[in-house]
């Protein structure tokens, strides 16, 4: 396979481990170099302290803090990475579509129009609460109002339901799946009849975390007796306290239960009668136009400021599939050089130093693919780093027992002890190349790998993941296999492919 010899730390680390291979024979000094020693001066020099530095989380503004720059600075991030996206992948159907929706997001800034969503689970009001409102509230406010309602939440075909899946949007009409209501509302009306249960408490807990406006509305407070609903009104709002403001939880009646009405005449006689009382709304709608009044501009900034984000993500998304397209190839060429290198060199220091190289070189091109720029120093020390977490976790020595007990019963020999060395080099390297594309996956672009620090433990908590996820016995089985077939002449291949 050719090398580019523009890649120095590959180049010189595979020259330096076959230089000192030589060497070995001269001199058994080079022997008594265990794995951790050679990992370890191979980061000593390269600055391992600038891994002990904890990545900044990117983290939502709170409610109230959003103004117009920090939603302009969204919306701009969001054209970045379709704009990278369209770069990359020129001619997608999803471009143009992306493109079209944050064109239509510096509209919304100054859009007057306040969207309000009613949610909650089934039977507890939502469309005659709406009704009510659409009556007797809608008509007296001077802002234009648009309410609608989001499929009932817990039903039988759908008992998992969270936020970013309360699809649909209706005025008149029964609700549709997949139009994302919640995520373009500006305030959530989340209804329930009584006590909350555990399911629309963690939903609630995820709206708030997610920066949504919720109203906690306790509909049909006529059927408690009034001090049992005062209660089940006192336990809600302690409940929600670490979440949302006392008078944010509101008891109403939408529509409440007909009243026997009996009146006494003065000759004596009695007429009974039902009678519907008029809703009562007046606490809900009060607090209603006392948000409308003091937080409309945040409310729209807020949601314009969440889509814009919504749309970042999803063009992530598209572009992470692009580059993860182009990265694959280059794992595998790296994988194959891995295990040539440990194959054609017996001593497992020098394994290592070789391995550590290519690694490094691995880290550099893949930085480069998903923009994350690194130093040969930064590099080298990415390597070590995950080498030795590597060994820390067991890893090296899972791999090597998994891949051994796969070509075992064969002959014990310098060939079958060569294919065991090369095989784990090739699927250590290929763990590494997986690993790291999981991770600049999470992360955001940056200019230079030295304003973006790596953050070991999600690095630690992802290697892990990869490598359970490629511990399949027939995927090991047919890597084991594949490697075989790249390392050993034909001749030699079938005793050892063939167990």
């Amino acid at each position: 396979m050719a090398v580019n010899l523009r890649r120095p730390v590959l180049v010189g680390g595979v020259g330096l481990s076959l230089s000192l291979w030589m060497l070995q024979s001269l001199h058994h000094s080079v022997l008594h170099l265990g794995e951790l020693g050679i990992l370890g001066a191979l980061a000593v020099g390269t600055g391992f302290w600038w891994f002990g530095r904890t990545a900044k989380e990117t983290k939502l503004p709170e409610m109230g803090k959003i103004d117009r720059e920090t939603v302009e600075s969204a919306i701009a991030q969001a054209q970045a990475v379709i704009t990278q996206l369209e770069t990359e992948a020129e001619g997608r159907v999803t471009n143009a579509k992306l493109r079209e929706q944050v064109g239509q997001l510096l509209a919304e800034i100054d859009r007057q129009e306040i969207h309000l969503a009613v949610t909650g689970g089934k039977a507890v009001g939502k469309t005659t609460l709406i009704q009510v409102l659409k009556s007797n509230w809608v008509p007296q406010q001077q802002q234009k109002l648009d309410l609608q309602e989001t499929p009932a939440l817990f039903t039988a075909t759908d008992l998992t339901i969270q936020p970013s899946s309360l699809k649909g949007k209706v005025s008149d009409s029964p609700p549709l799946l997949g139009e994302g209501l919640e995520e373009r509302s500006d305030l959530v009306l989340f209804v329930t009849n009584g006590d909350l249960t555990d399911p629309e408490y963690q939903i609630l807990k995820q709206l708030v975390r997610a920066n949504h406006r919720p109203v906690l509305v306790f509909n049909k407070q006529d059927q408690y007796l009034p001090e049992e609903g005062a209660t089940v009104l006192q336990q809600l709002r302690q409940r929600m306290l670490s979440m949302m403001m006392a008078e944010d939880v509101v008891a109403i009646a939408a529509s409440p239960s007909p009243i026997k009405v009996r009146q006494h005449s003065s000759d004596g006689s009695v007429q009974e009668w039902m009678e519907t009382p008029a809703p009562d709304m007046s606490v809900l709608t009060g607090r209603l136009s006392e948000i409308l009044a003091q937080e409309s501009q945040q409310l729209v900034w807020t949601t314009t400021f969440r889509t814009a984000g919504a749309l970042k993500a999803e063009a992530k998304t598209a572009l992470n599939e692009v580059r993860r397209d182009r990265a694959l190839p280059l794992i595998e060429q790296f994988q194959w050089i891995a295990a040539a290198t440990a194959f054609a060199n017996p001593v497992p220091a020098l394994d290592l130093l070789a391995t550590a190289a290519i690694n490094a070189q691995l880290v550099i091109d893949l930085g480069a693919m998903y923009q994350q720029k690194f130093s040969l120093q930064q590099a080298q020390a990415v390597a070590g780093t995950m080498g030795s977490l590597m060994l820390k976790l067991g890893l090296v020595e899972l791999s090597t027992q998994t891949i051994g007990g796969i070509l075992k019963g064969n002959a014990i020999t310098f060939v079958a002890g060569g294919a065991v060395q090369g095989v784990s080099a090739a699927y250590l390297t290929r763990l590494a190349g997986m690993c790291l594309i999981e991770y600049f996956q999470a992360q955001e672009a940056s200019i230079t790998a030295e304003g973006h620090p790596f953050n070991i433990d999600q690095l630690k908590e992802t290697l892990q993941r990869v490598f359970q996820q490629n511990q399949r016995t027939a995927f090991l089985q047919s890597f084991v296999k594949q490697a075989v077939g790249r390392i050993l002449p034909e001749s030699q291949q079938g005793a050892i492919a063939g167990s």
